[in-house]
């Protein structure tokens, strides 16, 4: 999803069209921007690389999902900067909203480049990356992906009460165009699977119908109200500094589809 602006026009028009989601989608915008502010203690904040910025594109879950991949890798002891935008340019479609899942998708079919190289003011005129140049070794895009994001390492998860639970599902909403199909479970379950795995150290990639973030962290405010702490792609000139603090209820209330490591879904 873009800025502020380019979303309230979506959101109007998600409201003549698809009721339900535009529902979900206004209780993301009011969580994002609050007309008032708290204190936060955080709980819990993983490593992060900087906040990028997405500018007017609508590439919100391609910066969800590769802010997911780079905080895997700091706890790991790696670092690597991925370039959301890259991930756009080979998506070749009219329009730019996808899900988490096509992000993983794409590094599977196309690789991956490195942000310093195809940063976020990248225009239509710079060529597409062919290589990656990464401590004297030359890779593939393909390459490069395969050995930042293994095929299969991740796990989508999805709650939707009438679709069969324990099931793989296609997630209803219109951003799934590939029909990509997630594993449905009850939202108790969903809420405690994210929870384990932040304590475990690990990152979670969450998406509404409105917009997708990565998780880093738990915060409690001034009244002892629980909060996810979400890396944004908006960049720094927002409150907090580019991240975003969303109430666990609201967050769990509006969530389409969230994507973990299968370690992390095991919890370890």
């Amino acid at each position: 999803m873009t800025r502020r602006k380019k979303i309230v026009i979506t959101v109007i028009a998600t409201v003549l069209i698809l009721p339900i989601l535009a529902i979900a989608a206004i209780g993301i915008l009011a969580t994002l921007f609050p007309s008032s502010e708290h204190t936060y203690t955080h709980e819990l904040l993983l490593p992060m690389t900087p906040v990028k910025d997405q500018g007017d594109t609508e590439l919100c879950w391609a910066y969800a999902m590769l802010a997911t991949i780079e905080t895997e890798h700091l706890l790991r002891g790696d670092s690597v900067n991925l370039s959301p935008r890259y991930l756009g340019r080979m998506l070749k479609r009219k329009s730019e909203r996808a899900m988490g899942q096509t992000a993983l998708n794409l590094l599977e079919r196309y690789g991956v480049v490195g942000y310093d190289v195809f940063p976020d003011d990248a225009t239509a005129q710079l060529p597409t990356p062919k290589n990656v140049f990464l401590l004297g070794a030359k890779y593939t895009p393909l390459e490069f992906a395969h050995s930042v994001c293994a095929p299969d390492e991740y796990i989508g998860l999805t709650s939707v009460p009438d679709s069969p639970y324990y099931q793989k599902i296609v997630v209803p909403i219109p951003d799934n165009w590939e029909h990509n199909r997630l594993l449905n479970i009850p939202l108790d379950s969903l809420r405690r699977h994210v929870n384990r795995a932040l304590h475990h150290r690990h990152p979670v990639c969450y998406e509404s119908p409105a917009h997708a973030m990565c998780i880093v962290g738990l915060a409690r405010d001034e009244e002892r109200r629980a909060y996810y702490v979400m890396k944004n792609s908006w960049g720094t000139r927002q409150p907090h500094d580019g991240l975003v603090y969303m109430p666990v209820r609201h967050a769990l209330r509006d969530v389409a589809a969230v994507y973990m490591t299968r370690e992390a879904y095991e919890g370890r």
